[in-house]
């Protein structure tokens, strides 16, 4: 708890407070509990979640079982859950990973993206302020600044959302500079580029396409499929959440980004050559589909993360073997996930709300 030491510690007990940890919209969120669990084993957890379909406590065996970690079922919404727990619990550090991501879903819903994204996080933000929360790590997007062709961004470009998702994205990111303005509450904003690897829900890209071949199903592209993403692998995106908890500077906002770009017309071919045996190049195009596009494609997200280098941080996990572990993982557990193909009786209430037939391309 907070200013309590244990004897032969150098680090004091803390409780942490991870948003949405179970959600793989999130991927990251169970993969961050993983590592600070096994980074500050004397540290307490508590992940707080309120399960939408695209969440599963299975990511989260590994600790299940811990004394110092919690799970709370709950919403970032309801002020009432928020103002209790934050009055219950002595929490030090929050990590808000909560939020709608699915771009197509937004220009279906947008108020609803706005209401999840900026004004659950205007309840969670003015909660952990009256709480006098020693840090707020806010988990956000590289989508809030449009795309670029070939300049890239840094964290002085302004944002240009493009979509609701990002526009909701962008709002909650003022709505927390707004209290580090005001009040010099702890904040510190993230933005990541496209994040993949192991127990990913599968209305992301990766493990989209993955689900596809596997039940022998062509991967189905939007657009001309030119469209490119930069992609980080889950640990190197967890290491640069705990850099920023130990090393950021209050206020702040840190680019986690990748050097390795490819377009999704590549991606779906490169999937496609690692699954399917005896493949040839002649016969890789046959396992695509074009499909309509989304309402407003963003060509590229390049960005800068200098300033977050500078903090000693940077990706370790080649495409290679991020890539190489994912599919091993997909192979290994091929029932994890409902099958693409099953629709929710309910879809405006579900995480994935687009036809079938399309996909998504960011990956978070």
């Amino acid at each position: 708890m907070r200013a309590q030491r244990r004897r032969g510690q150098s680090l004091a007990a803390r409780l942490i407070r991870v948003s949405a940890a179970a959600n793989l919209l999130q991927l990251s969120g169970s993969h961050l509990i993983t590592a600070l669990a096994e980074r500050f084993p004397h540290w307490r957890i508590i992940n707080v979640d309120n399960l939408q379909r695209c969440s599963s406590l299975k990511n989260l065996r590994s600790v299940e079982g811990s004394s110092r970690y919690t799970f709370i079922p709950g919403d970032v919404c309801n002020p009432f859950f928020i103002n209790h727990l934050f009055s219950t619990e002595n929490i030090e550090i929050v990590f808000h990973c909560a939020a709608e991501t699915h771009v197509e879903s937004s220009f279906l819903c947008p108020s609803h993206f706005m209401r999840v994204n900026a004004d659950g996080t205007g309840v969670l933000v003015r909660a952990a302020l009256e709480a006098r929360v020693r840090r707020f790590i806010y988990i956000s997007t590289d989508e809030v600044y449009g795309d670029s062709l070939d300049q890239p961004f840094d964290e002085l470009s302004p944002q240009r959302p493009t979509n609701p998702y990002s526009a909701s994205k962008a709002a909650a990111e003022n709505i927390v500079m707004s209290y580090w303005i005001k009040h010099k509450f702890p904040v510190v904003i993230t933005r990541s580029s496209n994040v993949y690897g192991p127990r990913q829900y599968h209305e992301k890209v990766i493990p989209r396409f993955l689900s596809l071949i596997q039940q022998e199903q062509k991967c189905t592209i939007q657009g001309s499929g030119l469209q490119s993403r930069h992609f980080l692998y889950v640990s190197d995106v967890t290491d640069a959440f705990l850099t920023v908890m130990e090393k950021g500077i209050l206020g702040e906002i840190y680019n986690i980004g990748s050097s390795f770009e490819i377009p999704i017309i590549q991606l779906a071919r490169e999937l496609v050559k690692m699954k399917v045996k005896n493949v040839s190049c002649e016969t890789l195009d046959d396992w695509m589909e074009f499909v309509e596009d989304r309402p407003v494609t963003e060509l590229r997200y390049p960005m800068i993360s200098e300033k977050l280098h500078r903090l000693g941080w940077r990706p370790k996990v080649t495409w290679k073997e991020g890539i190489r572990r994912t599919i091993k993982w997909y192979e290994e557990n091929p029932n994890y996930w409902p099958l693409i193909s099953e629709n929710p009786e309910n879809p405006a209430e579900s995480c994935d709300q687009t036809p079938s037939h399309s996909v998504p391309y960011e990956a978070r």
